[in-house]
Formats: C-alpha cells, sequence, structure tokens
C-alpha cells in the first residue's frame, strides 16, 4: 500500500470514528419527537382542584393537607436536566383562596408514554389522582388534562 492510499485510509477511519461518535451522542429519536406529541401552552394554564391527604414538601417548603387549586406556569426546570425536553418538567403552584401556598416542579407526559411512566392506569380525562407512594414517603399527584399527564412528587413532611 503507497504512502497516499494508506493517508487515504486512515482519513476515512477517523471520519467514520466521527460519525459514530455523532450519532452514539444524539438523544433517541422518540425523545426528540417527544415534544411533538404533547401540546402544552406556554402560558399558565389552570389544572384543576386536589385534596392532599396530609402535609408534604413542596421545594422543601411545608404544604399543609387540604384542597388546592393546582396551576401550570410558565417557568421550566432550570437547570435543565440533561436528557430531558425543558417545556415538559414546569413549575407547578399550589393556591388556596387565589394565594400562592407552595411551588413544585412538574413532569409533563403525553398519553402515548405514560404506560411506560407508571404502573397503574390514569385517571380519566379531566380528573385527578393523589397516591401515597413507596412506604408512605412520597405523595404523588396525577392530573390528566385532555391526556397530557402532569406527574408531581412530593415528599410527606
Amino acid at each position: 500500500m503507497n504512502q497516499a492510499s494508506m493517508k487515504g485510509s486512515c482519513i476515512l477511519r477517523g471520519l467514520a470514528a466521527v460519525l459514530l461518535f455523532v450519532a452514539g451522542s444524539s438523544p433517541p429519536a422518540a425523545a426528540l419527537q417527544l415534544a411533538g406529541n404533547v401540546s402544552v401552552p406556554a402560558e399558565e394554564l389552570a389544572l384543576g382542584t386536589i385534596e392532599l391527604p396530609r402535609p408534604v414538601l413542596a421545594d422543601g417548603q411545608a404544604l399543609p393537607a387540604g384542597a388546592y387549586d393546582v396551576h401550570l406556569t410558565s417557568r421550566t426546570a432550570s437547570p435543565e436536566t440533561a436528557g430531558t425536553l425543558g417545556e415538559l418538567e414546569r413549575w407547578v403552584e399550589f393556591r388556596q383562596g387565589g394565594a400562592v401556598m407552595g411551588r413544585e416542579l412538574a413532569s409533563i407526559v403525553p398519553a402515548t408514554e405514560i404506560g411506560d411512566i407508571a404502573a397503574s392506569a390514569p385517571p380519566a380525562s379531566g380528573s385527578s389522582r393523589v397516591e401515597v407512594l413507596r412506604g408512605n414517603d412520597y405523595v404523588r399527584v396525577w392530573i390528566n388534562r385532555d391526556g397530557t399527564h402532569y406527574l408531581i412528587h412530593l415528599a410527606v413532611g
């Protein structure tokens, strides 16, 4: 093999290695298309009213048991978590009488993906479910609004 063909072979191998690295480091196609499968408004949205059966911690702050109106805000998680889409991690507010009593992050999951996230059947569209999880250490607020699922996980406080 002459020097020119060896040099060309090395260049081709290097190019192939770079292409394999770039292809391997890209997120899967499903993750890139996830935002197209779920319609989340950019502005604030009232998600519904829920009843917390016990005191919890929302963003590290005490939130007493009781009824709350849950509102999706326009604020996304910051900094963005690696491998997630920022618009699918948004802050929600727990309100009573119009006053914000607490805030927490909500994961937004389209109906096509909810089976991969939760083992139990989802609440009906337009309703919610509050569940105590993992040895009574956590509470999950699960809101289904028009087939888009909002999951909020709170530590018992």
